[in-house]
């Protein structure tokens, strides 16, 4: 029965749901009326005398207009403001080219005072226009006549100097033209503030007096860094303080031009100057662009005072690190830089604004990068230097370090590159040890984020802060732009990483800038894989980012091992030594390390290790490639008896696969003598069979152990050339099928390719290859006969294995015995009948693409209903 709620109560519940009503409604028309603010064009500004009852329309609001739907936006009249700014470029541009062409070509003709009224009045006529226009509402006009009147007072100037002073110096004369051209223009650009050209004008102008006087005496090249730093400072000063937006623009692209034209030239001299007070000229130059950068980022907005941190930092070090880097040989000036650079990171104590210190610490991070990349090509080649020794295996011994990289590095202007790797890494593993100190002090960087957070219509509106602390990310509000800055966490993980990385560095290229003994550098690096193998299995420290130091040391072992073992292969006793170390060492890591995936790492890494120990015993018998294929062997025979002992062990499946990789190499050393490789295939095969005793190996071991043995047999029965091969192959075929036979009849279910595919493919198969070749008509006749047998026995039981095998042979013993006869045939048809066949035939299938497709469905449900 339905239950009727008391009067009272029932009014409460409508009471509650209007409100909810009301309070959506109005949601939805605050977000209405937004949209259609934003959907809505500017209204154009109405022309005197405008009406618009005149046109036959009806005015808004007038009586009488229609209604129009709910939600509709009327379209708003458009001026052509497209065609008029064309019309007004063209124009001026005309007015500009006839100006340009008159004072060129008729200047000549007329005489001084001509001359001088034409130029005074058109130049007058075209500065005054702009002041008339403007007071008529015609901007567009002005401007260009404006951009008319530019050009006009830059001819004015040539003629000046072409006629008045011919004799002046071009340069001098140019700079003081430029100078008062832009006063002037700065001044007609704020009488008329209404015009947008004068101003940018005036800015573009005064780039060159400075730069043009210093050319013009001759200064040498520290007055010209200096007048283009004084350029770039006033440009930085109308930046932050310029009327308009184009004004600053203007600014803040002339001024990064001349700033970095001045600090190109202070680094120049800086490093090409012959002692440390030679230096100390350019260092002041560069400081004062250090100071002007930062007064600038002071006032300058987010991005610009980044920016401005960044170029602060990187003359700083150019400044400072050149005075001791000219006192320094070519190899070891990176490191006064670098020293530098690192010193930058105190600025995270001065008293900067946030964004110019963060650009300052991103340029100390920059100086440190380069450094790194000066150095890490050396590195690069201490690691894959040794490849250069597999083109002449153990041919002895080197004298040292060096001559067995094979490398032309100049080693001794690398002299500083390990000190290099050696102080960075001290400083992150520093880090890295006292990171809670790190982050304390890095703290007034990282402090607040602002990001923008959708107001309540859904658009961006109002800025949030999201809280930042010393480990806890941060992010903004989802989207395309959505952003995360790594934990405290990763970052001090990354820090270990790279210390650890470079450490390794550092030492790899210690060894060689000393030049130390070979047999000291195989023990050396032979120690450091060692040690990166314990500091692997024993990762320190947990939590996010703590597992970035012992992925570091895994990638460095293998790295590091891989080169020692390249390096070892000059000397044989060296090679056993290092090899046999390696797999002993990766092998004991494998066994104490406790995660899944390192552990797969080194267990794998060892049985490599351990091939090829195995191929140095047999280059060691001086045994011929395929008689030591044999003994590769070994390896892959031990992986199975391992993967037998590990069973369902996440090691086992890597261990195994690494051991067939051996296996393959071995069969590829034998591939040049058949009857070891029918050998080796036939080790292979009983390899495969001991890992299909096992339950979970069996469903691959089992079908590959039977193809090796039947390929196994191939190859050897090819190798003795059989040309009788069934003599060999139906004593295994017959006790095969009846095996098969006694298999059915325990298990119906079982499947026909277990009972009697191997003994069929054993005979069928090597019989079909040598039909191919055999010239007589026996063998073929007897073998289709075979298969048509076996096919039909297919068919009639059902059984897949003897329909796919007997219906293949039969196919491919007559296509053998067919081919000589379609090629006459063939040869015999007109050139174009073939094709037209192959076209009528595709047409036929086209036509009848859905009944073949579902034949062909049948077919293979069919085929899948087999046992």
């Amino acid at each position: 029965m339905e239950h009727v709620p008391p009067p009272a109560e029932e009014l409460a519940r409508l009471d509650r749901e209007l409100a909810e009503l009301d309070s959506r409604r109005a949601q939805l028309l605050t977000r209405r009326a937004w949209l259609l603010a934003a959907l809505r064009p500017p209204a154009p500004t109405a022309a005197p005398g405008w009406n618009p009852s005149a046109w036959g329309a009806p005015p808004p609001g007038r009586p009488g207009a229609p209604a129009q739907p709910w939600g509709y936006v009327p379209k708003q009249p458009s001026a052509p403001r497209s065609a008029q700014n064309v019309l007004l470029t063209l124009g001026g541009l005309l007015l500009t080219v006839a100006a340009v062409a008159f004072t060129l070509v008729s200047w000549g003709s007329m005489g001084i005072g001509g001359r001088s009224a034409v130029l005074a009045a058109v130049t007058l006529g075209a500065l005054i226009a702009p002041a008339v226009l403007l007071r008529r509402g015609l901007a567009a006009t002005a401007e260009a006549l404006a951009a008319l009147a530019l050009v006009l007072t830059l001819l004015d100037v040539y003629a000046v100097h072409a006629v008045a002073a011919p004799d002046t110096d071009g340069l001098g004369f140019t700079a003081a033209a430029s100078a008062v051209l832009a006063v002037l223009w700065t001044a007609y650009g704020l009488a008329l503030d209404k015009l947008r050209l004068p101003l940018p004008a005036a800015v573009v102008l005064a780039q060159w007096p400075l730069l043009f006087w210093a050319w013009a005496a001759g200064a040498p090249a520290l007055v010209v860094g200096w007048a283009l730093l004084a350029t770039a400072v006033l440009d930085g000063v109308i930046a932050l303080w310029g009327k308009g937006p184009g004004v600053r623009v203007t600014a803040c692209l002339g001024g990064a031009a001349m700033g970095f034209s001045a600090l190109t030239v202070g680094l120049a001299l800086s490093t090409t100057a012959s002692g440390p007070l030679g230096a100390a000229a350019p260092g002041a130059l560069l400081l004062a662009a250090v100071a002007a950068a930062l007064a600038g980022a002071w006032r300058a907005p987010k991005g610009f005072a980044r920016t401005g941190g960044v170029v602060a930092g990187l003359a700083a070090v150019a400044a400072v690190g050149g005075v001791p880097a000219a006192a320094l040989s070519d190899g070891w000036r990176v490191l006064a830089y670098l020293l530098c650079g690192l010193a930058l990171a105190g600025v995270v104590r001065a008293r900067l604004p946030r964004d110019s210190a963060r650009g300052v610490l991103a340029a100390s991070g920059a100086v440190v990068a380069g450094a790194l990349v000066w150095a890490l090509p050396s590195l690069a080649a201490v690691l894959l230097g040794p490849v250069t020794l597999l083109s002449d295996v153990w041919a002895g011994p080197p004298e040292g370090f060096r001559s067995a990289l094979g490398s032309t590095l100049p080693w001794s202007e690398l002299a500083a590159a390990p000190v290099v790797l050696a102080l960075v890494a001290g400083l992150l593993g520093s880090a890295y040890r006292w990171w809670p100190s790190v982050v304390r002090i890095a703290a007034p960087l990282g402090a607040r984020e602002e990001t923008p957070k959708p107001d309540a219509t859904g658009t961006p509106g109002a800025a949030w802060t999201a809280p930042s602390g010393t480990g806890a990310p941060w992010y903004t509000v989802g989207g395309a732009g959505a952003r995360r800055r790594p934990s405290g966490a990763a970052l001090r993980g990354a820090a270990g990483a790279g210390a650890l990385a470079l450490g390794w560095g550092a030492l790899l290229l210690a060894g060689v800038v000393l030049d130390v003994p070979y047999a000291v550098a195989m023990a050396g690096e032979t120690a450091l894989v060692g040690g990166l193998l314990a500091l692997a299995v024993r990762g320190p420290g947990s939590g996010r980012g703590a597992s970035a130091v012992p992925v570091t040391a895994l990638v460095a072992a293998v790295s590091g091992a891989v080169s020692v073992g390249l390096l070892s292969l000059a000397s044989e006793g060296a090679a056993y030594a290092v090899f046999g170390t390696l797999a002993v060492l990766f092998a004991g890591a494998a066994v104490r390390v406790g995660a899944e995936v390192p552990r797969a790492v080194f267990a794998v890494a060892s049985v490599v290790w351990g091939t090829v120990l195995t191929g140095f015993v047999g280059r060691s018998l001086a045994l011929d490639p395929h008689e030591a294929a044999p003994l590769v062997l070994l390896v892959p025979a031990l992986t199975v008896l391992l993967g037998a002992r590990l069973r369902r062990n996440p090691v086992a499946l890597p261990v195994e696969l690494t051991g067939a990789l051996g296996a393959l190499v071995a069969v590829g050393l034998a591939v040049s003598d058949a009857p070891f490789l029918a050998l080796v295939l036939a080790l292979c095969g009983a390899l495969a069979a001991g890992a299909a005793v096992r339950p979970e190996r069996r469903p691959v071991a089992g079908y590959l152990a039977a193809a090796l043995f039947v390929l196994a047999t191939w190859v050897r029965l090819a190798a003795s050339e059989v040309s009788f091969p069934e003599a060999y192959t139906l004593p295994v075929t017959v006790p095969a099928l009846v095996v098969g036979v006694a298999r059915r009849r325990r298990d119906p279910e079982a499947s026909s390719w277990t009972a009697y595919g191997p003994g069929l493919a054993a005979t069928l198969l090597p019989s079909l290859a040598v039909a191919w070749t055999d010239t007589d008509w026996l063998r073929p006749l007897l073998l289709g006969v075979a298969t048509l047998v076996i096919t039909l026995l297919g068919a009639r039981y059902r059984l897949q294995a003897l329909l796919v095998l007997g219906g293949a042979v039969l196919a491919l013993d007559g296509l053998h015995e067919l081919a000589p006869y379609v090629a006459q045939v063939a040869g015999a048809l007109p050139r174009w009948l073939p094709p037209a066949l192959a076209g009528l035939l595709l047409l036929v299938v086209g036509a009848t693409y859905e009944q073949r497709l579902r034949d062909a469905r049948r077919l293979k449900d069919a085929l899948g209903r087999m046992r």
